[in-house]
Order: C-alpha cells, then sequence, then structure tokens
C-alpha cells in the first residue's frame, strides 16, 4: 500500500479511528490494532511475505531473550541472529547476484556455466525490518537494553506500518519505550503529524514524480544527450531521491505522530553539507549511524590504527552499498564514497563540521558555499552510478560528459521549465530551516490565517503541479 494512494487514505483514517476512540483507554488493544494494520499493510502488497515477516520477527525474538538469559552462549545466539537475518537476505535479495556473477567468472576464464537462479520477488521492506530485529539482539548483547517478554510490544516495534517498508531503521531503546508506555491523544502532535505529512505528499508528488520522467528519459538517451542536459540529469536525480526518499520518511514521521509516536529523524538537509563526512551525517542517519554503531566501531573505528582504520571505512562503504541492492553500481557508489571519506579521515577531519552552517548569517560565507558546492558535485557524481542500470550504462553517462556538445535544443514536457521554480522554492524554505526541522518553517507562522494560506498553497501545489499515478518510491526496492 502506497503513502501516496487512495487505499492508504481509507486505510489511515479507518485505523486512526479505532485507536483513539474505539481503544483509547486500552493500551494493550492499541498495539494490537498497530500489528494487525500493520501486517494488513504490509500483506497489500503480497501476502505470501507477511509469512517472511513474522518468521523473522518470532525468530528475533527468541534470540533475544536467549541471548538475555545465557552467559556463556550469549555470542553464540547473537551470531544466530546474525546467520538468520543476512541468510533472509542473502536468498531473497542476493542469491541470484552471487550467481550470475559467479558463472560469468566462470566463463571469462574459459568454463561453460549456466547460474541456477531462484528468481523469487524481492520482499518489499525488507533491509528495513531485517535490520530493525539486528539492532534489537545486538543491544540485548550489548546490555544497552533489556527484551521484551511482550511479543505484540517487539513485534510492533518491527512491523509497525510507518516505517516498515523504508524506514526509518529505528533503534529498540527509543521505539520499545513509546509502544510499552500509555499514549494519549495531543491535538499538537497530530497538527504537527498532518504538517509533516503535507510537506511530504509536496515532496514526493510535487518534486519527485514529476522530476522521475525527465531523469528517466535523460539517463535511458544519454548517447544523444548534449552535455548541458546530462549534468541537469543528474542534479535533477539528486533532488528527486532526495525528495523521495526524505518525502516518505516526511510521511512516515508524520503518519506515527497521529498515533503518539516519534521516529528517529533520518534526514537533516544534506545538500548544504560542507564536505562528505557532514554529508554522511545528514543523508540517511539511521542507516549511516547503524553501520557506525553496529559494524564500524566493533570493527575498531579508526582507534587501532591507520591500517585498520582505512579498511574499517571501505568495509561500511561497501557494504552500505551492497545493502542498497545486488548490482555493481550500488557497490561503485558505496566505494567512491569511500574514496570521498578516506582523506578526512586521515586528515582527522571527519568531524570538522558538526555544527550549524551559517549559524549567525542567512548567506554562507564564500568558503562554506565553495564546501557546499563541492561536496555536492562529489554526491551528483557518485548518483550517476547509483541512477545508472549498470556499469555500462554509468561509464556511457560519465563519458558524455566530458565528450557531447555542451547543448542542444530537446523537446520536453512542460514541467522540465517550470520545476526548475518550484524547485529552487523548495530549497529555500529548506535553507530556513536547516538549523531545525521542517517543523520550524511551520511554527514561523503565529497567526491562523499565515498558517492556514500556507496550508492552501502547499495544496494549491500539489493539486496543480503533482503526478497523481501512485508512483512507488525509490527505497522500497531496497
Amino acid at each position: 500500500m502506497l503513502f501516496n494512494s487512495i487505499a492508504f487514505c481509507f486505510f489511515l483514517v479507518i485505523v486512526y479511528a479505532l485507536y483513539w476512540f474505539l481503544f483509547q483507554k486500552n493500551l494493550k488493544l492499541q498495539n494490537i490494532l498497530l500489528l494487525a494494520a500493520s501486517y494488513f499493510f504490509y500483506g497489500f502488497w503480497d501476502w505470501r511475505f507477511v509469512f517472511l515477516l513474522c518468521l523473522s520477527t518470532v525468530i528475533d525474538y527468541a534470540f533475544g531473550i536467549a541471548v538475555h538469559k545465557t552467559v556463556k552462549r550469549k555470542k553464540f545466539y547473537l551470531w544466530l541472529s546474525i546467520i538468520n537475518n543476512v541468510g533472509i537476505l542473502a536468498v531473497f535479495k542476493y542469491y541470484d547476484f552471487f550467481a550470475e556473477s559467479f558463472a560469468t567468472l566462470l566463463n571469462h576464464s574459459g568454463f561453460s556455466a549456466s547460474p541456477i537462479l531462484l528468481s523469487i520477488a524481492l520482499p518489499v521492506g525488507i533491509s528495513f525490518y531485517t535490520f530493525h530485529g539486528m539492532s534489537y539482539v545486538f543491544d540485548i548483547y550489548r546490555n544497552k537494553i533489556i527484551p521484551t517478554k511482550n511479543f505484540i510490544d517487539y513485534a510492533v516495534f518491527v512491523c509497525f506500518f510507518p516505517l516498515l517498508v523504508a524506514g526509518p531503521i529505528e533503534r529498540a531503546w527509543h521505539l520499545l519505550p513509546q509502544i510499552q508506555q500509555k499514549r494519549k491523544f495531543s491535538y499538537r502532535k497530530s497538527v504537527q503529524g498532518i504538517q509533516l505529512m503535507l510537506w511530504g505528499f509536496f515532496k514526493k508528488i510535487v518534486i519527485a514524480d514529476s522530476l522521475s520522467p525527465i531523469v528517466h528519459r535523460i539517463f535511458k538517451d544519454n548517447e544523444h544527450q548534449p552535455v548541458f542536459f546530462l549534468i541537469v540529469g543528474v542534479i535533477y536525480f539528486s533532488v528527486q531521491i532526495y525528495c523521495d526518499f526524505s518525502g516518505y520518511t516526511d510521511i512516515a514521521r508524520g503518519t506515527a505522530k497521529l498515533f503518539g509516536f516519534e521516529l528517529l529523524i533520518n534526514f537533516r538537509f544534506p545538500y548544504f553539507s560542507r564536505d562528505i563526512a557532514e554529508f554522511w551525517r545528514r543523508w540517511h542517519i539511521s542507516l549511516s549511524s547503524w553501520f557506525r554503531d553496529y559494524l564500524y566501531i566493533p570493527l575498531g573505528g579508526s582507534k587501532e590504527g591507520t591500517f585498520k582504520g582505512i579498511r574499517n571505512v571501505v568495509i561500511v562503504f561497501l557494504i552500505s552499498g551492497f545493502w542498497h541492492g545486488a548490482h555493481w553500481t550500488f557497490i561503485a557508489w558505496g566505494l567512491l564514497h569511500a574514496v570521498y571519506f578516506l582523506p578526512l579521515l586521515l586528515l582527522k577531519k571527519n568531524r570538522e563540521y558538526t555544527g550549524p552552517i551559517a549559524l549567525n548569517s542567512f548567506l554562507p560565507s564564500f568558503l562554506e558555499g565553495l564546501k557546499m558546492l563541492v561536496t555536492y558535485s562529489l554526491v551528483c557524481f557518485a548518483w550517476i552510478f547509483f541512477r545508472a542500470d549498470n556499469m555500462t550504462e554509468a561509464f556511457s553517462y560519465i563519458q558524455g560528459i566530458f565528450t557531447h556538445q555542451f547543448y542542444a535544443p530537446q523537446n520536453f514536457d512542460p514541467p522540465m521549465y517550470y520545476l526548475p521554480f518550484i524547485i529552487i522554492l523548495f530549497f529555500l524554505v529548506e535553507w530556513l530551516c536547516r538549523n531545525h526541522d521542517i517543523e520550524f518553517f511551520f511554527l514561523k507562522f503565529k497567526s491562523n490565517f499565515s498558517r492556514y494560506a500556507v496550508y492552501f498553497f502547499i495544496l494549491f501545489m500539489i493539486f496543480m503541479f503533482g503526478s497523481f499515478k501512485e508512483n512507488t518510491f525509490i527505497y522500497f526496492q531496497f
């Protein structure tokens, strides 16, 4: 079930009404309702994968208890949990990739091999809910939390429908206490939730979905595109994927607020970053912090010598790229970011920018602006590999930027001409909120008239310029 669908609107209204008007005084029934609604929401795509979700949930729930109760076999049960979750990902997400790659390697070596493929459909959100389960068992192993005895509470933590298919990747220490404590209706929180959802729908429907066909055309026809449109294509993709994914996150966080929950913030205006390290502290924060806490630091981080620090960075970015998909393009994207990050690590400047940008000024300094431009350019170059269907297409695109003629007239649909103005307006709003969150934008309007005028303007933009084809979210494929 897509957030940007009529079905979700009806679903949300029904669950919201039952949650607050029928079960408000009974926490247990509220959580059972959330779990049932989450399974229904997930089963809307393919009910068969609900069984895989249930199995993964039950196994990690059991491993969490086992890790907590034993001392001698604590690490053993932790590794069983890791093997279970990685095994699920390996079968459903990565098996065909490895089988095809191995067969290709054999064929290039003079042997004749045909891969045996499973050709299983990729379950939506599998990379997200498996990481939920692993982080839960990890935190129990590290004595950061104790396992919950209530299976319903744990299952809601894993399967909560706003974050189930594309995050943010929650932590048990943050979400489980909210699930276990009684929740009271808050008008203020509901208003904040609607504001977040409205902003998320604007980003997804007006910007991301309008950019999608333009980006698709430029990438697919990159061999015949002039340099100008190749550059426009990758810039537009950078905006598309940001608005698509952060738009989903805004809708997810807004929906969670309607039910009394606060989810982790997943984006903090990443294109205003002054270096790559800052970019990764602002982009997909729940994933980058997950790899930091459960992979980079356990491997030793940067505290065990230069060589191991370099090794750990490469491992983290390599796995991060592979997490996104079983394609060489994602691996190249991850390794390219490792190359960007390593100079900062070696020069001990990877924590240089942790504070706000242009704190006491509306505009950044010349040096800050230059650093943002360089960082954004590096990110855009890497996005070429992320967006391309294969390595051949990626290198063809890059070659075209350096060899094609600079400009030639092209016939594009009308969105190509008004979208730049909408994008500029969007980033202006983001810049105003850069040191806060998007809720700050709505708080700036004190009177009811000005606030409702903003609501009306956003709705007008959605209905006037939005795409209503119920396009899926990009990160659903991961």
